[in-house]
């Protein structure tokens, strides 16, 4: 386990987590699988989209979406999968490609019958465990805001 201690300085609680083995080894597992699943967006799943892959575009006709609709798609999950990378938003991006992921649950069972309906539920897990984990991140995303404005 590791050791959490907390100080006071001018008012504000400061936890700060020592740098054990255990804690960086899980730091890395999931920086890696942010970076998997950066790499399976940005080129398994965006890119035929972004280059009208005849197997996207013959999805996205028979769902009635057309080129607008698959270019849409192809352009969020890139965005997700660069966020995905960004500490900073990297929560954010996880739980905004797992919404994307609802929606394509919701799609294969209507409109495809289910044929693949498992991918995006196995791909929600993943996302949900950055989510949590990097929650911490993005509480860090309003102040920055803020501080630019």
């Amino acid at each position: 386990m590791s050791e959490t201690t907390a100080s006071v300085t001018s008012g504000t609680v400061v936890i700060a987590e020592s740098a054990t083995a255990r804690g960086r080894r899980a730091r890395l597992a999931l920086r890696g699988l942010q970076v998997l699943l950066a790499l399976f967006y940005a080129f398994a799943s965006a890119l035929p989209k972004l280059i009208a892959h005849p197997s996207a575009a013959e999805a996205f006709n028979e769902m009635g979406w057309g080129s607008a609709g698959m270019y849409s798609i192809g352009v969020l999950e890139l965005a997700g999968a660069v966020a995905l990378l960004i500490p900073v938003l990297s929560s954010v991006a996880a739980v905004s490609l797992g919404a994307l992921m609802v929606g394509a649950f919701i799609t294969q069972v209507t409109v495809f019958g289910g044929e693949n309906a498992a991918t995006p539920l196995i791909l929600i897990l993943p996302l949900a465990l950055i989510a949590w984990a990097r929650r911490r991140d993005a509480a860090e995303l309003p102040r920055l805001v803020r501080g630019r404005s």
